[in-house]
């Protein structure tokens, strides 16, 4: 049976040596942290603050921080969710296998919530600077929660069955809200809280919200599941928890609305967003490794903040993957994989790549069988599928999806990138096989367009049929270069990072300097003209990214997938070396090459507090609580 509130859970990872007490005082500005980030990329413990300075409360992070610490707090019921996954691919194993299934009745029952008629959460009240203060990068617009679970309920459609359950960032104090009354609610673009939102302005009406934080950990992951249309991540949460979800009313002394409250939370944040108000939100450093900038969002007026007598406020840590919530990422692939050709017809598998950012980068393995007499096969089916994945739900945000038939290699894994971009590059025809959107939605957080919130383009890269070239393995002598670019460092086989000289930052720039240079423009017409005297020095070379470090982007493969697909946008960065259009397709006879520097229009990377670094040294040391985690 799966844990029924925070404590609980906290209780059984320190039995077990999975979660270390700090009790020395740490402060909620930029050392929590810190701290938590040195650890989590160790893998190490979870972390329970005693003392947090500035707030009565303590403070827990790094729950979810390994894979195997999600399985081991969900060990109950994961394989009833796998089960209840198998049922939705194929329905007949019902029939097919029913003992398998003999307690369908006990799991169904833990998707209806029950009501009791008061919670732990209703012992007491703060208000929200009493609150821990969590700030976690030095250019962070003020303290935000983290890991909080807003409830919103359909305008339309009151009640739990039309409910939404999401994680999107709330600020709590700093630029403009009105302390104690006011805070800032950001949701991504796609999200279930916007079909609300939209419903409340058409209405005329306030939209009320409730934001949870800690309680059963279930509700926490619901939270961030992306599930099918229809069914509330309140109902995934009573059986990822392996029993009903507890709600109570909120005192009617307190607000006007009949939204219901976690009765297991440790805390509960009601209040309302009136129809158009908004106020700026941010800086926050966010899960693409940048800060996401200040922008209009709505403004959440507070009611009332409830809290349990021995309240507990958890939080996490975004920042450039891997963190905390790549293993969020993990466990969703495994739980929803399976399910994914009965939702997406022939496609075999997808993979949101997370060194990439997850949103900018999928790949995908589809089928190809529209004209399979053809002496020649081409990517047709694939378009198809393709249409169908950039149409789904949050995989409507990706930027590039490279999608290859699975007759051509039924070994192939989209998890194994390296062998994955090898077998695309074998195959793909840069004259053909690129397919762009543009002008079109993508991730909030993704500022690489330079067009403003949530436009951008895609594009579709789409390989079927025989293996037509030989990637090349060892780096390329006889290329002409312009002067002002730099060193040339093999990534993968087939793949170079060349360093292109620095684009101006936007705090270097003036009113009259071009936001774009005409680096590229020199480079790429450098590479025609010796295209077209000798295409043979090209064999072998079907994709060139262009870095602003290149010893950086060819470190690692993590290093060269971050910088590549957070600061490039398809329409306005990709090129070829021997372009054209036809048609109105755009098209290469040499290689593609990625413009992947940082632009003017971009938001800086995340970066780290020396001075903070040094002083969490302290923990670290001999005789420190973190002692062997560093």
């Amino acid at each position: 049976m799966g844990y029924a509130d925070l404590r609980s859970c906290i209780a059984d990872l320190e039995m077990t040596n999975q979660l270390v007490r700090i009790e020395e005082e740490v402060d909620p500005y930029l050392e929590a942290a810190a701290l938590h980030r040195r650890v989590q990329s160790q893998g190490g413990p979870a972390l329970w603050f005693r003392r947090v300075k500035g707030t009565p409360f303590t403070m827990v992070s790094n729950l979810f921080g390994t894979p195997q610490r999600i399985r081991y707090l969900f060990r109950d019921t994961l394989d009833v969710v796998r089960q209840l996954v198998s049922l939705k691919r194929d329905p007949q194993e019902l029939v097919r296998y029913p003992w398998r299934y003999w307690k369908l009745p006990l799991w169904l029952n833990c998707l209806r919530p029950r009501w009791v008629r008061r919670g732990p959460v209703l012992a007491a009240r703060t208000i929200l600077s009493q609150l821990p203060q969590v700030q976690c990068w030095p250019a962070d617009g003020g303290p935000f929660i983290t890991l909080p679970q807003v409830y919103t309920e359909h305008p339309d459609y009151p009640g739990w069955r039309h409910s939404n359950l999401g994680m999107y960032r709330v600020q709590i104090g700093g630029n403009d809200y009105l302390p104690d009354r006011e805070c800032g609610l950001h949701y991504q673009i796609h999200r279930g809280i916007g079909v609300h939102h939209a419903a409340a302005l058409r209405r005329g009406e306030r939209l009320p919200v409730c934001i949870s934080v800690g309680g059963p950990p279930a509700l926490a992951v619901a939270a961030v599941m992306p599930l099918p249309e229809g069914m509330p991540e309140i109902a995934f949460a009573g059986i990822l928890a392996g029993r009903r979800i507890r709600l109570c009313p909120i005192p009617k002394h307190d607000s006007p609305f009949p939204l219901p409250l976690f009765a297991d939370a440790d805390f509960v944040i009601t209040g309302y967003v009136e129809p158009g108000r908004t106020k700026p939100e941010g800086p926050f450093g966010d899960h693409l490794g940048y800060y996401s900038l200040r922008h209009d969002f709505p403004v959440m007026t507070v009611t009332a903040i409830y809290h349990r007598v021995d309240a507990i406020w958890p939080f996490t840590v975004v920042g450039r993957p891997p963190q905390e919530d790549s293993c969020f990422g993990e466990l969703i692939h495994e739980l929803t994989g399976p399910v994914i050709p009965s939702v997406l017809p022939g496609v075999r598998a997808v993979h949101a790549v997370d060194a990439a950012g997850v949103h900018p980068l999928l790949l995908a393995i589809g089928s190809e069988r529209y004209v399979p007499y053809a002496p020649e096969r081409q990517p047709q089916e694939l378009l198809t599928q393709a249409s169908a994945i950039l149409g789904q739900g949050q995989l409507s945000l990706a930027k590039y999806l490279l999608i290859a038939a699975q007759e051509d290699d039924p070994s192939l894994d989209v998890h194994d990138v390296p062998a994955f971009f090898r077998h695309v590059l074998e195959r793909v025809r840069p004259e053909r096989d690129l397919h762009f959107h543009t002008q079109t939605t993508i991730d909030t957080l993704d500022y690489s367009a330079g067009c403003g919130l949530n436009v951008g383009s895609k594009v579709v890269i789409a390989v079927a049929g025989k293996k037509r070239r030989e990637l090349a393995h060892s780096l390329p002598s006889h290329w002409p270069v312009p002067s002002e670019f730099g060193p040339m460092r093999l990534v993968l086989p087939g793949i170079v990072a060349i360093q292109g000289p620095p684009c101006p930052r936007i705090s270097q720039l003036s009113p009259s300097h071009p936001t774009k240079d005409s680096d590229m423009d020199r480079l790429l017409a450098c590479w025609d003209e010796a295209f077209r005297t000798n295409e043979t020095m090209w064999k072998g070379w079907p994709l060139i990214t262009v870095v602003d470090d290149a010893d950086f982007a060819a470190q690692s493969l993590q290093n060269w997938l971050w910088v590549v697909f957070t600061r490039s946008d398809p329409a306005r960065d990709i090129y070829g070396v021997g372009a054209f259009i036809h048609n109105k397709h755009w098209g290469c006879r040499g290689p593609l090459v990625i413009d992947a520097r940082l632009k003017p229009h971009m938001p800086d990377p995340l970066e780290e507090d020396p001075a903070i670094q040094k002083r969490i040294d302290r923990f670290f040391t001999r005789t420190g609580p973190l002692a062997g985690w560093e």
